[in-house]
This record gives C-alpha cells, structure tokens and sequence, in this order.
C-alpha cells in the first residue's frame, strides 16, 4: 500500500467555516515541518473550480480536479490539508483526520465577524449543530484515525496543535 512508503505521515484539518482550521494548520506545519495545503487558497491558486457560486459567495470545486493536483504530494506524505470537506479525498492518502468544533456562540461571532449572512451563516450554524463533518468523517474513513478536538479558543488551539505535534513525532509508517 502506498502509505508504507511515506516518511512523514499526512493529516488531513477539517470542520465547519470558522472553526480554526487554518490557523490550527498552520501553527501545527510550524511545530512539526509539515506541508501546509490550504484547499481554499489552491482552488483560487490554481483554478481548480467550475465557477462562483452567489449563494455562498464561494467557488463551486472540482474535487476531481483537486485530487489530481495532489495525487503525487500527498503519496509523498508530510502534509497538512485544511479544508472544510472531506469525503471525496481518497482514504489512502491520511494518517489522522482531525475535526474541529466549535461551540454555536463562539461560531456565530466568527462567521457574523467574517461577513458571513442569511443563507451561508445559517447553513453553517446548522452543519456544526448536527455534527455533519464529525459525521462525514467517520463514514469517509476508519474511525480510530478520526478525532474531534474542541476548538473555542486561544488556549484550545494551542492544546490541539500540541496533541497533533507530539502525535507526529511518534508516527511510525505502516508495516
């Protein structure tokens, strides 16, 4: 399998808008040297979309597109990828899939705060509600690489990225 041949282990960072994925990314490619690949910013990057969707005033991705753009880096492995999808990656390519939460206060001001209104800020509110990512996850991949860390605060974050970089520093590939 091809995950027995990577080095470095990949993680895939993902949760509802406004949950801290980016910049718990981030922070953990700093700690651990990993590649950090904002799914958002490649599309844009790299115009791997069918258009602009008004309604939520955000590209319509071609997820084929994006996986044939990241086939080669992720069997590499040592990457990060943030987004805030996750069942049309391919299970081989993660180690851990990390889902990200958020209480629906703390949500709501982040999204309110971005600008986010009407359709695309209750859709949103509504998916970390009913779990949908937790629960796109788990039916997308094995269940023991998949996590929920609770992600309100500062302090929260920093915790995260410490659990995911001491995680990193004892992977072993697959044998």
């Amino acid at each position: 399998m091809a995950q027995n041949s990577r080095k470095k282990p990949n993680i895939l960072v993902t949760g509802t808008p406004g949950v801290g994925k980016t910049t718990t990314s981030s922070l953990l490619a700093d700690a651990t040297q990993l590649h950090h690949i904002n799914i958002g910013e490649l599309v844009k990057q790299k115009n791997l979309h069918d258009g602009w969707d008004d309604e939520f005033d955000c590209h319509i991705i071609n997820e084929d597109l994006v996986c044939d753009e990241l086939e080669d880096i992720m069997e590499e492995g040592g990457n990060i990828v943030d987004y805030h999808g996750c069942d049309f990656f391919p299970e081989r390519w993660f180690d851990r899939v990390v889902v990200l939460q958020t209480s629906n206060p703390v949500l709501y001001d982040r999204l309110s705060n971005r600008g986010y209104q009407g359709a695309k800020l209750s859709n949103n509110i509504e998916c970390e509600i009913f779990q949908v990512l937790l629960e796109e996850a788990k039916g997308s991949y094995p269940e023991d690489i998949v996590i929920p860390l609770l992600s309100d605060s500062v302090e929260d974050i920093s915790r995260n990225v410490g659990v995911l970089t001491d995680w990193v520093r004892s992977w072993q590939p697959a044998s």
